[in-house]
């Protein structure tokens, strides 16, 4: 019985070295997945499509296949524009994420937003993430090349100038390759579809990359 005993404890006082061992207990040594947010409006939301093919869920399989393991949380409301995005940033991005997608900007090209504004509201937004220690990753907007102007030089410059003051990670357009092409858009014409969205992430992935490996 006395034998049968020390078996006992041995056994348990060698589970207890195992656990406590990471080289040796793989679920001691993984770490959390890191977060990405993406703080956006229909695009990001996936407007017409079911969750599994929106962007955040495309994004979060890009990275996974370019060997990041994150979670992406979706933050992004339909109608949303760069004054609703810097009014709703601290309750919508999560405090623990490391990396912040702002794709914000559609709403304000289409409701022909003071191109100022949209600089202040991004400019806003910006410093409110960094302040936390969130990685930026900003992803503009341009206005389409037929229509020119001066109003499309500076709307398609408010993105680039916050960029550039902050030093933050820039796609300069979340849509091209992507806006007016009927095979990658819904019936609406401005909505991706699911081949739009997976193009979009693609083309987005390689850059939250970079924003984990800095972060």
């Amino acid at each position: 019985m006395v034998s049968s005993l020390l078996t006992r404890r041995g056994l348990l006082a060698a589970g207890a070295v195992l656990a406590m061992t990471p080289a040796l207990n793989p679920q001691a040594r993984a770490a959390p997945a890191r977060r990405v947010a993406v703080l956006g409006d229909s695009i990001t939301a996936g407007y017409g499509l079911p969750a599994s093919q929106a962007l955040p869920a495309r994004l979060q399989a890009e990275l996974a296949r370019m060997g990041q393991p994150v979670r992406v949380i979706p933050a992004g409301v339909t109608g949303d524009t760069t004054a609703g995005g810097a009014a709703r940033v601290d309750r919508a991005v999560p405090r623990d994420v490391d990396v912040c997608v702002v794709a914000l900007g559609g709403n304000d090209l289409l409701l022909g937003a003071e191109p100022k504004a949209v600089r202040a509201n991004l400019d806003r937004i910006v410093r409110r993430l960094k302040g936390r220690g969130v990685t930026v990753v900003l992803a503009g907007v341009r206005v389409p090349a037929l229509l020119g102007g001066t109003y499309a030089r500076e709307f398609n410059g408010a993105f680039a100038s916050v960029a550039k003051t902050h030093g933050v990670l820039f796609l300069p357009d979340l849509l091209e390759g992507v806006a007016l092409n009927p095979n990658l858009n819904q019936r609406d014409g401005i909505h991706p579809n699911a081949a739009g969205v997976s193009l979009i992430a693609r083309r987005l992935a390689p850059l939250v990359a970079r924003g984990l490996r800095a972060g």
